[in-house]
Order: structure tokens, then sequence, then C-alpha cells
């Protein structure tokens, strides 16, 4: 149980609708020994009027007693709208009417006599439900009066979707593969689905599978002990250890080596590692959301990306829209961009005039919501009055993005006899040189990761020098 479930149990109330009184006393005194407040009712037409008095967020009734049964209490409640999670308490020969209960609306049943720890666990998980249901409560909220869901912007169908599935997903342990390319918020929505899951209380923990060298990933995620390489110098904890109980963010997924990918996989479904290094195994209770800038099936084809551990990540996906395909989120987030700005540089940028929110809207945008929050940073600080103008977005903003035609002298000449090898590295350094060097954003243009843009180059030069 976490820390956040006894905050809420100072004010979750519980009724107990039972006609035996040392039943009822029992379990209304149990219930309350656990940290809940706790009132009973003798049978369902005395909870009807407790319900009006003791208002309970969670009702747990026995199903046969004398007036008004479970089963009608519970169909009264409904008549009325009255939104109160239900436990049906039921002996051994009325099961079926308890999963008629449930079809009713009922969130689960017992059978008599009660099993402690079964009750106990089952009003965890409801607590638990209650909180993630007021958070998605407040996020749906916010995104009818600001046009944001948690740490993401945007009100368009295509980001509506993706908060769909933030929702279902968030309240499960189950795990999550985002794809989208670089700039688009994966790790946002990561953070998204940790906050809105009982493991919301504990780490998140996150990282880049690209911007680790091959040589210490494994010690990265995995951990290690002293002595298990050259520089083990100490034991050290990995991403896995260090999100215990909580959620690992691991980006860039497809930039791990099969091996790695292996034992990542072993990790998911025995949920037990051992360090670089160590001898003895380790249990961890970890989710694992997963991202790629690829498209997942077609990098398992090209075998970048395990199969078998596609699969078992992908229980839930989503694929994060490019900014360019919904650009009607554009002034929400600019607008959202310079509260945080003028709040960080000290300024009182108020808007961005039409013409500049004219060319805004025209970009491309190839690193998305990242390239849009940097040119907006960058004129909040340039704009010494209210309004960014033309003058203050970047170069790239105000330039047509490279389109290159049949007169142009950019052109990636290509003719039959050049090799795919060929015309990849003339297409690497043509972008190149459109970004002036800028090897982060030319990795975006190219829609690879740095580190396999490093890569390749590296090659290039090696060809060379032989």
């Amino acid at each position: 149980m976490t820390p956040q479930d006894h905050v809420h149990q100072d004010t979750e109330r519980v009724l107990v609708v039972e006609d035996d009184m040392s039943a009822r006393v029992g379990l209304e005194q149990l219930i309350r020994s656990w940290g809940y407040r706790a009132e009973s009712a003798v049978d369902g037409e005395d909870a009807l009027q407790k319900v009006t008095t003791f208002q309970p967020d969670v009702i747990v009734t026995d199903l046969v007693m004398p007036r008004l049964d479970g089963l009608a209490l519970l169909r009264a409640l409904k008549a009325r709208g009255d939104d109160i999670t239900t436990v049906i308490l039921t002996a051994q020969g009325t099961i079926e009417t308890a999963v008629e209960a449930m079809k009713d609306g009922a969130y689960d049943y017992l059978t008599k006599p009660v099993d402690v720890q079964r009750l106990k666990i089952l009003l965890e998980k409801i607590v638990e439900r209650h909180g993630t249901l007021r958070e998605v409560q407040v996020l749906r909220r916010q995104l009818r009066e600001r046009g944001a869901f948690g740490p993401m912007i945007g009100r368009s169908p295509s980001m509506r979707k993706i908060y769909a599935v933030i929702e279902a997903a968030g309240p499960t342990s189950a795990s999550v593969l985002i794809s989208g390319e670089s700039g688009t918020g994966k790790e946002l929505v990561a953070q998204s689905v940790h906050q809105l899951s009982p493991r919301a209380a504990f780490p998140f923990v996150a990282l880049n599978c690209a911007a680790i060298p091959e040589t210490l990933l494994e010690s990265e995620i995995f951990g290690h002990e002293k002595g298990a390489f050259t520089g083990a110098t100490e034991r050290r904890q990995g991403c896995f250890e260090l999100a215990d109980r909580g959620t690992l963010f691991l980006d860039e997924i497809a930039e791990m080596t099969p091996v790695t990918q292996a034992k990542l996989l072993r990790v998911l479904q025995e949920r037990r590692f051992r360090r670089l290094g160590g001898r003895q195994e380790q249990s961890v209770d970890v989710r694992v959301i997963a991202a790629t800038n690829q498209d997942p099936k077609e990098a398992v084809r090209q075998g970048r990306l395990r199969e078998d551990l596609y699969y078992r990540l992908n229980v839930f996906s989503m694929t994060l829209p490019p900014l360019r395909d919904r650009k009607d989120d554009i002034p929400l987030l600019v607008q959202a961009f310079l509260r945080e700005f003028n709040e960080r540089h000290g300024r009182a940028v108020a808007a961005v005039t039409p013409e500049a929110q004219r060319l805004l809207e025209d970009h491309s945008w190839p690193g998305n919501v990242r390239e849009l929050r940097n040119v907006i940073e960058r004129a909040c600080i340039l704009a010494g009055g209210e309004f960014i103008g033309r003058e203050h977005l970047s170069p790239e903003v105000l330039k047509p993005e490279l389109r290159p035609t049949a007169s142009s002298s950019d052109v990636v000449a290509l003719a039959p006899g050049v090799t795919v090898d060929e015309a990849e590295q003339r297409l690497i350094l043509l972008t190149l040189e459109h970004t002036r060097n800028n090897k982060t954003r030319a990795a975006e243009i190219l829609g690879i990761s740095l580190k396999t843009l490093h890569n390749k180059l590296k090659k290039f030069r090696e060809e060379q020098a032989s």
C-alpha cells in the first residue's frame, strides 16, 4: 500500500450493511482498525437513509437481508444516481445472484465467512481506484478549461486519443510502448501514465538508451558489483533497483543491443535480475514504459527490436502525432510556453503578433514540440515588449524548409549504379550542411537518434581512411 493510500483512508467512508448484529459490529470495527471511517446499517432501507447522512465512498453489503436486500439496494442506489462503489457479501448458495449484482454495477463480491485479508486488499484497490478517478476528473477539467492534460498540451482529436489511452493504461501495471518522432513528448506521456497509477508515490526513473555507450548501458540498467569491469570501483545500483515499486522509462529502446534486450525481457517476465558481476538474483517490482522514435513494427522487421520483447512491451501502445499534423494546437502551446518563460526569465510577453503566428503555423517543425519550445524561449528572451514579432523568431522558422528541386544545387543526385550506402551518406552530409553541422537537429530531420548519426559518421570516416 502506498503512502497516498493512508492519506485517502483518512477521508474514505465505508458503510457496512448487515442484518446479523455480531457480523455487522465485527466488520465495522475491523474496517475502522484499518484507518477508514466506518458506520453500519441493519438492512437496505436503513442503508439508503445512512447514504444521505454519512455519504459513504464504499458500501460493503450482505446480499440476503429482510425488507430491502443487497441487490435491491444496489438497484435503488443506481436509480437515485448515487455513484458508490459496492462490494457484495454472499453465501455459497447465492453466488449466481452476486454475479448478477456485478452486472448491475457492483465492484466485486466476497463469499462468507469473509476472508479478512481479501477484504482488506479489496478496499485498498478501491482506494487506489478512487484516487485515480479523482486524478482523471482533475485532468479532464484541466483539458476543458486550459487545453492541457497534465503536462501535455493540446485539444486536437489526435491528442484526445492519446489522453484516452493514458487514462486506460494509468491505473494498471501493464507495460506501455510509445512511438513517435523526436520531440513529440514521449517522456511526458510516460510521466502522465505514472502519475495516474498506484505507483505515483514511488520513483519515476528515465533512461535514454541512445545517450549511453553500449559498453555502459547494461550497467546503467542492472547495476554492477565492485570489480565487475575495469573502472567499477564500487557497487552501483542500476535503474531497476532505483525504480523499485515505481516506473522505469526506457527511451529509444531499439538502440539497445539484442543481448541487452534479451536480458531486459527476462527481467520483465521473471521480475528478477542480477547486477553485472553479481551472483545473487534480486526480486524487483517495476513497471516498464518504453519508447522509440522508429516505427516499432519496422524496427522488429529490421532486427533492431526483438519480436518477443516488442510483444511483451506492447500491452498498451500509442503513436504520438508530429506537430505538423496538429497545428491547431500551436496557439495553446505558445501560450503555455510564454507563461513558463515569462516566469523563468522575468519577461512580460503577452502574445505573438499575427505575422509571427502565421510563420509559426507555416513551419513544418521537424523537431516537433521540443523545437517550438526552444523557438519560443529564444523569442521570449529577445522580445523587449509585450509581443513576439517576426524579428524575434529563429532563422529556421523564417526560411522555407529545405525542399530540393531539379534546379537546386543541394539536390541529392541519384542515378543507376549509386548504392544505398552512398545515397544515405549524401543525404546525411547534405542535412548536416543545411543545419550548419548541428548534429542534434540533423538527427531530428533525418528521423534517427543522435547516437545512430554519430555511428554513421564514424563509419564514413573509417571508410575514407581505409
